[in-house]
């Protein structure tokens, strides 16, 4: 049976099924993705760019129809998987318009003797690019549109569950006008994938996924000593130090909970609340949960049974569970787990779906512990009427991205990536386009 199918979380129903590749299929990539990378990599990057604006423009304008897709491969909601769709396109032509800057040699100035030195970037060949379910468009724009750019040329495969969203994709880069082989969709299996990162052809990878994945990839890519990025998983602390509008906060801490039904990396998952705004954060936290209306599902049944699986064991443990209702098929309502002690295991771990955790802190010091007491280190959001402490707790917080007083605030220029387990690398903005480039060094004497 093929890995690649849809199979709609709504109603537990397969509506489709495509075939997995054959090795066969998956050499002929490399080699395709290799040779084309020879004459892209010539394009001027105007010309690059143009292609790419037109990738951008083009999902804007399909994004009812990519968001339909989406809405019936993963369960996303329709507006949330438009606006993914909306944003992606904005990835796309940010790194068109910028592209040629950022790309610019960069000029040394020398400490002595005479002549030049600049840094010039260029591609490097062809990338394996390894995306997840959770944001089917934005995951892919953020490695293929820098990188097309650039001059690299793409293999891409998709998370088995969205093949429908893998060949919409590659249909608009088609139409866009990309050369044969610069972009290639690719129905692998992860057994092919181990056998293709090898290959003398493959340049580097980009993976966005579980951290057991992500740690085969590197484990291969290592081996063979290639450049991988992993963007990889997230527990993100909502810290709460003070405020002058608790119900704002409210509103904020909810949205990062249960944006796209709790599923994503950078999701806020673990509410860390000073001592003296607690109880009234507990109380409302919980009241707006309970009435927030998640009518979407899960990704699977099978997220499903593990999310619950995961809230049980945490209150046998010990903690305190106060939900919205039962689990039905792959919908799971919101729940607020509290009195979650530090040897609970649901403590260190992800919760990827609508429940929250939430954490008392005795002060700055406490909640900045609380907050790195974690093996991942994505992102993290701050809350604080105080300037200098913004800044203070910013610096002490172990994770690759600080929001302070606000959320979804994420941007194309915006460079996105974390520390420990959360994985290494960057995407998005200055820093996304510089992974996978050869920075050359020309020192001309005289």
């Amino acid at each position: 049976m093929s890995q690649y199918q849809v199979l709609n979380p709504a109603t537990g129903v397969v509506e489709k099924e495509f075939q997995d590749a054959t090795d066969a299929e998956c050499r002929d990539a490399i080699t395709a993705s290799d040779n084309a990378h020879k004459s892209w990599s010539k394009v001027p990057i105007a010309e690059r760019a143009a292609i790419v604006h037109r990738i951008g423009q083009l999902h804007i304008d399909r994004q009812d129809e990519l968001a339909a897709i989406i809405n019936r491969e993963m369960g996303k909601p329709l507006a949330d998987a438009a606006g993914e769709v909306e944003f992606s396109g904005y990835i796309y032509q940010y790194y068109a318009d910028n592209g040629a800057a950022l790309l610019a040699d960069t000029e040394i100035e020398l400490s002595g003797g005479t002549g030049t030195a600049v840094v010039r970037k260029s591609s490097v060949g062809a990338l394996l690019g390894i995306m997840p379910w959770n944001f089917p468009a934005y995951q892919v724009a953020r490695f293929a549109g820098p990188n097309l750019v650039a001059g690299n040329t793409v293999i891409l495969k998709h998370a088995p569950q969205c093949p429908e969203s893998a060949l919409a994709i590659a249909q608009i880069f088609a139409d866009a006008g990309v050369p044969e082989g610069v972009y290639i969709n690719l129905f692998a299996t992860h057994d092919q994938i181990a056998d293709m990162i090898p290959h003398p052809a493959i340049r580097g990878v980009s993976l966005t996924g579980s951290e057991r994945a992500g740690a085969k990839v590197a484990e291969v890519a290592g081996r063979h000593l290639k450049k991988c990025v992993l963007e990889l998983g997230g527990s993100d602390a909502f810290i709460l130090l003070s405020t002058d509008d608790i119900d704002a906060v409210i509103e904020s801490a909810v949205f990062a909970r249960i944006d796209n039904t709790g599923q994503a990396c950078n999701a806020a998952k673990r509410m860390v609340v000073i001592d003296g705004l607690y109880d009234q954060f507990v109380d409302k936290f919980t009241a707006a949960m309970m009435s927030a209306e998640i009518t979407s599902p899960l990704s699977s049944e099978h997220a499903a049974k593990m999310l619950e699986d995961q809230v049980n064991r945490a209150v046998k443990q010990g903690a305190k569970l106060t939900s919205a209702g039962e689990r039905n098929g792959a919908f799971f309502p919101a729940g607020v787990l509290t009195e979650v002690s530090e040897s609970n295991e649901i403590f260190r771990e992800e919760l990827f779906g609508p429940v929250a955790q939430i954490h008392r802190a005795k002060d700055e010091a406490d909640a900045v512990r609380i907050a790195n007491d974690s093996q991942f280190g994505l992102g993290s959001y701050l809350f604080t009427t105080d300037s200098e402490q913004a800044l203070r707790v910013a610096d002490a917080l172990d994770t690759g991205m600080v929001y302070v007083n606000g959320v979804g605030m994420d941007a194309p220029e915006l460079p996105f990536g974390g520390t420990k387990r959360s994985g290494f690398g960057r995407e998005l903005g200055p820093l996304g386009i510089e992974e996978f480039l050869n920075k050359k060094l020309i020192r001309i004497n005289g």
